[in-house]
């Protein structure tokens, strides 16, 4: 979703799309295909990988799935990032004016520091303390699995 911000922020405020964001859905396409077919984080799909970590498909010319289950991956990652895309927009409408008060501080200033962005966007709409605590798990778990 914030990844695709740059483009829906586009869309709401001049109703066009650049060619701008372009490594921003290469990014998010990634991301999303991943999700689907790597590591079973979709619904329609299950949990199943299509992931090879031994490193022997890189011979293989075929899909480890056939055609059916090909065009399922592609509407689910497209699905996906749509869902995320109108997410973006919605958020985008409902802060224009922050969106607004951003771009005219950026053009006074240039550079914006993490001050400025609490004046505009205010705080964080999570509790710091929660985030902290995921951050420290995050670490271990990493750790453990190393």
């Amino acid at each position: 979703c914030a990844t695709l911000g740059g483009r829906a922020a586009e869309k709401v405020v001049f109703n066009k799309i650049s060619t701008g964001a372009l490594s921003d859905l290469e990014k998010v396409t990634r991301q999303a295909k991943a999700m689907v077919t790597v590591y079973g984080l979709n619904e329609e799909l299950g949990n199943i990988t299509y992931y090879d970590s031994t490193g022997q498909s890189d011979y293989n010319f075929s899909k480890p799935y056939s055609e059916d289950t090909a065009q399922k991956i592609d509407k689910e990652i497209s699905k996906l990032i749509e869902g995320q895309y109108e997410r973006a927009i919605k958020l985008v409408k409902d802060n224009e004016d922050k969106l607004t008060t951003l771009a005219e501080r950026l053009l006074e200033k240039e550079v914006l520091f993490k001050d400025d962005l609490l004046n505009i966007l205010g705080e964080r709409p999570f509790d710091k303390k929660d985030t902290e605590v995921e951050i420290e798990k995050e670490k271990k778990d990493e750790s453990a699995t190393e």
